[in-house]
């Protein structure tokens, strides 16, 4: 029996994570790995105990592996729980950021891009400065909700970074402000990965308290370009209350409990008569996740994205930005239970 360890790694990328649908080499769950003359051994990393999902992906190895060395194949696996830390300890985005925050959901619909940019807003009036990054490369909408008005280009510094446009005291970056809005962005892995890495350090953000970063739906590749390139201090999770929102809930969760993200808290997005109210707080309580809130369904919280005028800029007094205000705070407050833990 012919055994190679990269062939072996290479066969792996087809092993998933039941959960999260991503491939176990991808998740940086694989450790490990050894060859012999017909036998593998395998060091697996996980950061959950589910005996469950645990058994899909040792059986999944198994079948890939017998299935293209033959049944004969020994495949000793062997599976240890990932210690309890902080975030990924990637590069900073750049070092006069002090908080890099993601903003997630597992689903789309859900109104995330309108929860982060008036988390953004909420705690730039509460005197932090504050940067919003714009992950969202095939569906940017924060300039529109900020007001930015179509065709307006950032400017570039003397070192080539480019200079965040400045909205409500905000300085924002996104794919929106850099091609054409009728360009349709057809980006794979790599080039996704590329503009992450450039929005976070060819962008001249200067001193941030906040760097607020609006991902796209899902647990995909600018997802997990964004763990590996930069230390978030934590995420934040947006859901709406109904049960078909909330089965997606539990792919963001885990993703970024596999990938050792502090989780500061879940925020119900779109309470009320419509879709229900009292999931989001459910599902914070099911998974040990703080609560941040219920932000009510609101015409007047569309009405303000679609012109360009959030609700926590026009109405600030309202129960809506009360509600984000309110948000802000205890995401400040999970940040530093999470630090203490570090």
């Amino acid at each position: 029996m012919n055994l190679n360890k990269e062939e072996v790694i290479a066969l792996l990328k087809n092993v998933q994570d039941p959960e999260l649908k991503r491939s176990i080499v991808a998740l940086g769950m694989l450790k490990e790995v050894s060859v012999g003359q017909d036998s593998v051994h395998l060091d697996l990393e996980m950061t959950t105990a589910d005996p469950v999902i645990r058994q899909s992906i040792e059986t999944q190895i198994r079948a890939t592996l017998q299935g293209k060395y033959g049944a004969a194949l020994k495949a000793d696996i062997h599976v240890h729980k990932a210690a309890a830390k902080g975030p990924v300890q990637g590069p900073t985005a750049q070092s006069g950021i002090q908080h890099v925050v993601a903003v997630a959901s597992g689903k789309g619909g859900v109104g995330k891009t309108t929860v982060a940019v008036n988390l953004a807003l909420a705690l730039a009036q509460q005197g932090h400065k504050v940067g919003l990054m714009d992950g969202d490369i095939y569906g940017p909408n924060v300039p529109l909700m900020l007001g930015v008005p179509s065709g307006k280009k950032p400017l570039v510094g003397e070192d080539q970074k480019i200079i965040p446009m400045e909205a409500f005291g905000v300085g924002m970056i996104s794919m929106g402000i850099l091609v054409p809005a009728d360009q349709p962005m057809a980006w794979r892995g790599p080039m996704l990965h590329s503009a992450i890495q450039q929005f976070l350090q060819q962008v001249a953000w200067g001193e941030l308290d906040f760097l607020i970063v609006d991902l796209p739906p899902g647990t995909g590749d600018v997802q997990l370009s964004l763990v590996q390139s930069v230390s978030l201090s934590g995420a934040v999770i947006v859901t709406t209350p109904q049960e078909v929102a909330l089965m997606d809930v539990r792919k963001g969760i885990a993703m970024f409990q596999k990938t050792n993200v502090p989780l500061l808290g879940v925020i119900e997005n779109m309470t009320g008569e419509i879709f229900g109210s009292g999931g989001g707080r459910k599902a914070a309580e099911q998974y040990g996740v703080p609560f941040l809130g219920e932000i009510g369904l609101n015409a007047k919280i569309r009405e303000g994205g679609d012109c360009g005028k959030p609700i926590v800029i026009a109405e600030p007094q309202s129960a809506a930005a009360r509600a984000f205000h309110e948000a802000a705070r205890l995401m400040k407050n999970s940040l530093a239970s999470a630090a203490a833990k570090v």
